[in-house]
């Protein structure tokens, strides 16, 4: 028979067993929060990058499109009347075509004129450069053009506005050339000559 002392005694004893299994799950739980890994994960962004191209290239038909980017490879015009033997009064005209190569990215184009050469001839002759439609250049479509150097010009002027061209040949701007002697040249201008090299200056615009 338990006496009330046997019972005192073991109470206790249950009561230490349950604080020492409480104490072990406590120090178990500490371990495990310690020991847990942390989860990784990263995302990665590259790009290459390349420069484009500018380039553009002409045409004294309108259709045979080449480089011509030195005044040693200068293309020849073609003037719908010889220009080898003006009389006073006479005008004479020339197409040249410009647009970009394929590749190319887009621009713009500015006509400059630069020192005539020859004898002298060209204290004489004026000259007219106007933007067509189509690549008829000629007395007829001239007056119908957009003009960048004005009739009568002297043949060192520049043009005064700037052409549009876009990517990859996407257009091409036709240039018509007019150059008179006036009638008032005087007989002093007999057999003399000049040559002249125009140059489409191209200029590389953003996307």
């Amino acid at each position: 028979m338990d006496t009330r002392r046997d019972v005192r005694e073991a109470r206790r004893l249950r009561s230490r067993r349950i604080r020492a299994v409480l104490a072990g799950g406590l120090v178990l739980g500490v371990g495990v929060t310690m020991t847990l890994a942390a989860w990784n994960d990263s995302e990665y962004a590259t790009a290459t990058f390349t420069a484009g191209r500018f380039d553009i290239v002409g045409a004294a038909d309108g259709a045979t499109f080449a480089s011509h980017a030195t005044t040693g490879t200068a293309a020849a015009l073609t003037f719908v009347a010889a220009p080898t033997a003006m009389a006073p009064g006479t005008t004479t005209y020339a197409l040249y075509s410009v647009k970009t190569a394929n590749p190319s990215i887009a621009g713009t184009l500015q006509w400059s004129a630069g020192t005539p050469g020859g004898t002298g001839l060209a204290t004489y002759l004026t000259y007219g450069v106007r933007t067509i439609g189509g690549t008829a250049c000629n007395s007829t479509t001239y007056p119908l053009g957009t003009a960048l150097v004005a009739d009568g010009s002297a043949l060192t002027a520049n043009g005064t506005t700037t052409q549009t061209v876009s990517a990859n040949g996407g257009n091409q701007i036709n240039y018509c050339v007019a150059v008179t002697l006036p009638l008032a040249a005087p007989s002093a201008a007999q057999s003399l000559t000049m040559s002249q090299t125009w140059q489409i200056l191209g200029t590389s615009s953003a996307p």
